[in-house]
């Protein structure tokens, strides 16, 4: 893989929904991909700490990426199925993702995200997720979106 190919992942990964949750890219290598997000007041649900949907999607979406890393620019990953785990509220004022891809085949890849609450340099592990993911041929989808 080249860095042409991770900053096209870098700029593609912000759009849309992520982007307005504010999530921010911070590395990328082949198999691996880390964000962080700074928790707004609109992220939390009501005791005040990060709601599971923001962990959720960021969980998915950053497994998604580490998984995308993985393939050519002639596939979209999509994910299948996953499965989250939460183990304490994430309290922080900074949430740090970090996925990577666990097994990688030609059509699918199963990537595991680790979420961590980080307080003053201090991170503690609040989550993990284990997200299965489909490596589909850009024009399929490409010409789907076009005949609906």
């Amino acid at each position: 893989m080249n860095n042409q190919w991770f900053e096209f992942l870098r700029t593609d990964y912000l759009q849309g929904f992520p982007a307005q949750c504010g999530f921010e890219v911070t590395t990328i290598d082949f198999g691996r991909f880390e964000t962080s997000l700074t928790i707004r007041p609109e992220h939390c649900q009501q005791d005040g700490f990060a709601h599971a949907g923001i962990l959720s999607t960021m969980a998915d979406h950053t497994a998604g990426y580490a998984a995308f890393t993985t393939v050519t620019s002639e596939f979209r990953i999509l994910t299948v199925e996953f499965k989250i785990n939460f183990f304490k509220p994430a309290t922080g004022p900074k949430i740090v993702c970090r996925s990577s891809v666990l097994e990688g085949g030609k059509r699918l890849i199963v990537s595991e995200s680790e979420l961590f609450s980080v307080t003053e340099h201090q991170e503690k592990r609040v989550s993990k997720a284990v997200v299965t993911l489909m490596a589909v041929p850009a024009e399929r989808l490409t010409a789907k979106t076009k005949s609906t």
